[in-house]
């Protein structure tokens, strides 16, 4: 028997059938019934609490009817708040509608464009469903999502907080077109981006370059270990650094927008401060820093940029090949110590510091370096590890206030780690810890993570943006 919420979903979805025969007649009347059936099919109950026949009818009638033509290869979508006279039915709250092509990162992506407008999401229903359309973009059959011809389309209905400003409706328009342009072309570069990839990769093994075997190696694995689903590809671009000012290679997936800035002053490599030149032209294979810009595509961090040295026949540094995305979430729970780019680091710092690592030394020292944060440790250099490192062991159980600091090479940010006494930690002290930071560097807190293991100590690491 069915659980009570189930059987009054089945109730009212029946009595939005019988709706839809008597307003569409026998003939239309089954594509519809079809279309609710598969709108609501994976809506809970409770989210259908306190809803008539009508309500359910006209939501989902309002999404079938604003699908009926939509251009190919673009996502269509309206923000609205429906009226009885001009619509035919309301609804208690906004509603969002978007139909678009099927594709990874839509759903985190539209929630992610509400909430950086401010706005509360209250319900989103999301079904994938099988369209047939003519060459104009009009529907011509609701297929199943097992038949061949037609293509799997995302149909959007999310309720967001009631809103009227006109304005605002439209802020939150032109957020969503923005995003959803931004997925697309990350999605429909996604292959060309693992291909410049493997190119990359490809090139550095037959041009080898004046790099140490052991670091060609490692920078090799490090490539070949992004592309095992340990990093979400969201754009790609070339830079040389002998190119005339403002001129740019054109890019992929979000970098394919000219007007994308990765760091400030990047177009023009001779404006750039002599210490950053230098940083640029040694000879190591690659750097990992962030961008300046958050992802507007399924996480809402700042962007890992990964920058790949070209060489050229006398193993020159001409530019680089930059890859922009986010670290998944597989990539964060791998062991440091097995993780490319990052064990070499590891394991420098414990050689460097001498310590049996069997013994307790050793021991804390590791660990230190597994739990140090992922972010940082694929940012930081082996030199600003070892004396971080070596100076949170230095605290042992010692209960104090410590700050450490790593300032990252392109002069946009500062990483300020806080241990102070666990028992001391509070989000009050957490805001004047904050606030202290802010006017030492003239910047603002761009985002904090706070960690309180087994120790007596807690760490709270703040980044600072904007520092000049």
């Amino acid at each position: 028997m069915a659980p009570l919420g189930e059987e009054k979903k089945r109730l009212i979805l029946t009595a939005a059938f019988d709706l839809a025969l008597r307003r569409l007649g026998a003939d239309r009347a089954a594509t519809m019934q079809r279309f609710l059936a598969c709108f609501y099919d994976h809506v809970a109950a409770a989210d259908l609490e306190g809803r008539c026949a009508d309500e359910l009818y006209g939501a989902a009638s309002s999404l079938w009817q604003f699908a009926q033509q939509r251009p190919p290869g673009k996502a269509k979508l309206r923000v609205f708040n429906p009226r009885a006279a001009a619509e035919g039915w309301t609804a208690r709250r906004t509603i969002v509608e978007i139909v678009n092509d099927d594709m990874p990162f839509l759903v985190d992506t539209v929630g992610m464009a509400l909430a950086a407008e401010g706005v509360a999401v209250h319900l989103i229903i999301h079904p994938v469903m099988r369209i047939l359309r003519d060459a104009q973009g009009r529907i011509v059959q609701l297929r199943d999502n097992d038949e061949s011809d037609g293509a799997p389309e995302s149909l959007m209905r999310v309720e967001i907080g009631e809103l009227h400003d006109e304005a605002r409706l439209a802020a939150i328009v032109a957020r969503l077109e923005a995003a959803l342009a931004d997925t697309r072309a990350a999605v429909a570069d996604w292959q060309k981006m693992r291909d410049a990839l493997a190119e990359t990769g490809a090139a550095l093994a037959s041009e080898r370059p004046p790099l140490a075997a052991s670091e060609l190696a490692e920078t090799q694995d490090f490539l070949a270990w992004l592309d095992d689903d340990n990093f979400t590809f969201l754009g790609c671009r070339d830079y040389r650094f002998d190119a005339a000012a403002g001129s740019l290679a054109p890019g992929l997936g979000i970098m394919r927008d000219p007007s994308f800035a990765l760091f400030d002053g990047l177009r023009n490599f001779a404006a750039l401060s002599p210490p950053l030149q230098a940083f640029l032209r040694a000879s190591h294979a690659l750097f990992i820093t962030k961008s300046n810009r958050r992802a507007t595509v399924h996480r809402a961090a700042r962007m890992d940029a990964i920058g790949v040295k070209q060489f050229d026949a006398e193993g020159r540094v001409l530019g680089m090949r930059v890859f922009l995305g986010l670290f998944t979430s597989l990539a964060y729970s791998r062991p440091a110590h097995a993780t490319p780019f990052i064990r070499v680091k590891v394991a420098g710092v414990l050689a460097r510091s001498g310590f049996d690592p069997h013994g307790h030394d050793g021991k804390a020292l590791a660990h230190i370096l597994e739990t140090f944060p992922r972010d940082e440790l694929f940012q930081v250099s082996e030199d600003d590890l070892y004396d971080i490192a070596m100076g949170i062991l230095g605290l042992q159980e010692r209960r104090r206030v410590a700050l450490f600091l790593r300032r990252d090479p392109f002069g946009r940010l500062v990483s300020c780690f806080v241990y102070l006494p666990r028992e001391r930690y509070g989000t009050a002290l957490r805001r004047q810890l904050g606030a202290l930071l802010e006017e030492a560097f003239g910047a603002k807190i761009d985002g904090f993570d706070v960690h309180l293991g087994d120790s007596v100590l807690g760490s709270v690491l703040n980044k600072d943006s904007g520092v000049g």
